[in-house]
């Protein structure tokens, strides 16, 4: 993107989004500011004609205390069940009272009806006799009607008003609305092409059988005619204010234009080997700042390569003393990760790793890796690919990726036991580059097969060459350092001392060789009885030892009866082939604490206690007291 797009797109996000976003919410505003009013002025207006209708009911209430609960005709006849004489009675109430409608209902029915269907507002009152004060019902009485409701909320709010009983309607002051349902509180409907907002009560206590909803709507015309005007005010502002910012983006854009410019012809000039080119310094601005940096940078480039080339040399020496050190390297993974890390840095390569051949000779696994093979992976996998199978080093090049693979030998020469590869996008490698690589694959594979010899040495030093179990040395050491560890932590060590009873008879009935193979099957039974954290060793001769640690006595003397059975039920075949023989071994256990404090007591302890097994019958495993 060129940086005259770049502008104006940061135009776009400082001025034009957040004048459309300004724009959007002063114009929600404007409306709900409008609207606010609006809806306020409706509900003032909605509170006057519910409380014109509560003070009908409340009128209502006084013609029903002060006239029908006094007048003896009316209750005489509704103690006498006389309903024509009661009715008669109610209509001549009705003439010269101004009572709209009266109701009577007894036991949910209605027993009495007088006057104008379409009265509302109406008050209640049971009504007991007077001798025997048992209930004559519930007597509903009405002083307006709904078409005289209807006209006093529009004389006096100047809304619209519609009466209804259910679908029925009973009264409207806006004929064009028909019999059409009127919309919800807060809705809008149109009517005859005005636009009115609606609110609506209900009566709760209607008469017997009526559902009484009043509606009031409101011209809304002059709230939209008041919102445009807002928002025109408020877009002429902004229009304002964004041609001003225009005219004063398009000045800045050319301003630094044409300071890039002078920047990007000098840097050109400085690209192709011109260090003297400069940049002009004008004003005290950030950009002169700059300037005067990029004329400083070019005056010291020149001195900078030279001393450059002279530690890229420096550098090359030092990997190669860096290679003759990694020769003597003992630890794997740690060897690898060097290597791999040194040959990355020397060639300049984005990334890469070392694998080796797995236990089952033919995959690789990957040991090490340095940097991240981003494009790089099917490259890579391939060139290491061909390296492992031809033995060589490999190279290739698939589109801007670039791998070379060094195969890595035993120390005979005779099998590929890993491989070393590096990769990396845009740049080909030199022969340089190839030879450092093959350098330190060298200097590796040397030392991987240091590393194996250390490790066979290592492990033939603690190891009982005929049982596989861990020999004296390594037992002393174990043990004395579980003895410190349950010392340091508080934790139990339990010991088992194993010896084969009668075992010089088996030497001496079959021979040394048969004996050797009791030993070994003996050997195989303590190893699966061990757990990991176990020490399974060969003490001497047919003597053989377990250190348990986390283990206290009864539960080392627990392992010790179970390891005694097991090798009672060996078979063991004779190597002449004639049967099979059987050992019995007697134990003596010991543990850290109770018994000892520390390794040369414990194991003390655990000799007396087996010299006492084999004292007392042998077969059989011994506490230590």
């Amino acid at each position: 993107m060129s940086f005259r797009n770049r502008l104006a797109l940061f135009f776009v996000l400082i001025v034009i989004v957040p004048m459309l976003a300004v724009t959007f919410l002063l114009f929600r505003l404007i409306a709900q500011s409008e609207n606010g009013k609006a809806n306020a002025a409706i509900s003032a207006q909605h509170d006057v004609a519910k409380q014109l209708f509560r003070q009908h009911r409340n009128d209502a209430g006084k013609a029903l205390s002060g006239i029908f609960a006094r007048d003896r005709v009316f209750g005489a006849s509704l103690e006498r069940d006389d309903r024509h004489r009661a009715a008669k009675r109610v209509r001549q109430i009705e003439d010269s009272r101004g009572i709209e409608r009266v109701l009577l209902v007894r036991r949910g029915r209605v027993a009495l009806r007088v006057g104008d269907r379409t009265a509302i507002a109406p008050a209640a009152r049971q009504i007991v006799s007077s001798q025997s004060h048992r209930p004559l019902g519930e007597l509903q009485v009405s002083t307006v009607d709904a078409r005289t409701y209807a006209r006093e909320v529009r004389r006096l709010t100047g809304l619209d008003v519609v009466v209804r009983d259910r679908s029925r309607v009973l009264a409207s002051t806006l004929p064009g609305l028909g019999r059409r349902q009127p919309p919800l509180d807060g809705d809008e409907i149109k009517v005859d092409g005005h636009e009115y907002r609606a609110v609506s009560f209900t009566d709760p206590t209607p008469f017997e059988g009526q559902h009484l909803r009043v509606t009031t709507l409101r011209a809304i015309g002059a709230t939209g005619s008041k919102i445009r005007e807002g928002r025109i005010t408020a877009l002429s502002i902004l229009l304002g204010f964004f041609l001003i910012a225009i005219a004063c983006a398009v000045l800045v854009s050319r301003t630094l234009q044409e300071q890039i410019a002078g920047f990007l012809a000098a840097a050109r000039r400085l690209a192709a080997g011109d260090f003297s080119a400069k940049v002009p310094t004008v004003g005290n601005d950030e950009f002169a700042e700059l300037g005067q940096e990029f004329n400083k940078m070019s005056a010291e480039l020149e001195s900078r390569l030279v001393e450059l080339e002279q530690e890229r040399k420096r550098m090359q020496d030092s990997m190669l003393r860096l290679g003759e050190a990694v020769g003597s390297n003992l630890d794997r993974d740690a060897l690898l990760e060097l290597v791999v890390r040194t040959a990355v840095e020397g060639v300049g390569a984005d990334a890469g790793r070392a694998s080796v051949r797995s236990a089952d000779g033919y995959t690789l696994e990957e040991r090490s890796r340095v940097g991240v093979l981003n494009g790089l992976e099917h490259a890579v996998a391939s060139v290491e690919s061909q390296a492992v199978r031809d033995g060589n080093p490999r190279e290739t090049v698939e589109g801007d990726a670039n791998a070379i693979a060094h195969p890595l030998r035993d120390g005979a020469g005779n099998h590929v036991v890993g491989v070393v590869s590096v990769g990396r996008t845009g740049k080909p490698f030199t022969s340089h580059d190839r030879e450092l690589v093959r350098y330190l694959a060298g200097q590796a594979a040397r030392s991987m097969e240091n590393v194996q010899l250390h490790e066979t040495a290592t492990t033939r030093s603690i190891t009982d060459e005929l049982t596989g179990l861990s020999n004296r040395r390594a037992f002393d050491a174990a043990l004395a350092a579980e003895v410190e560890r349950s010392r340091r932590y508080g934790t139990s060590v339990g010991l088992i001392l194993l010896d084969l009873d009668n075992f010089k008879a088996v030497n001496d009935t079959y021979g040394h060789q048969q004996g050797d193979v009791v030993l070994r099957e003996v050997a195989r039974v303590l190893r699966e009885e061990s757990r990991e954290i176990d020490h399974p060793a060969r003490y001497g001769g047919e003597e053989l030892a377990l250190v348990v640690p986390g283990t206290d006595l009864d539960g080392a003397f627990n392992l010790a009866e179970r390891v005694r059975a097991r090798i009672g039920g060996l078979r063991i075949m004779r190597i002449d082939g004639q049967g099979a023989i059987s050992v019995t071994t007697s134990c003596g256990v010991a543990a850290v604490p109770p018994t000892a404090a520390d390794e040369r007591i414990l194991l003390g302890a655990a000799d007396s206690a087996l010299y006492e097994a084999k004292g007392t019958g042998k077969n059989k495993s011994v506490r230590a007291r």
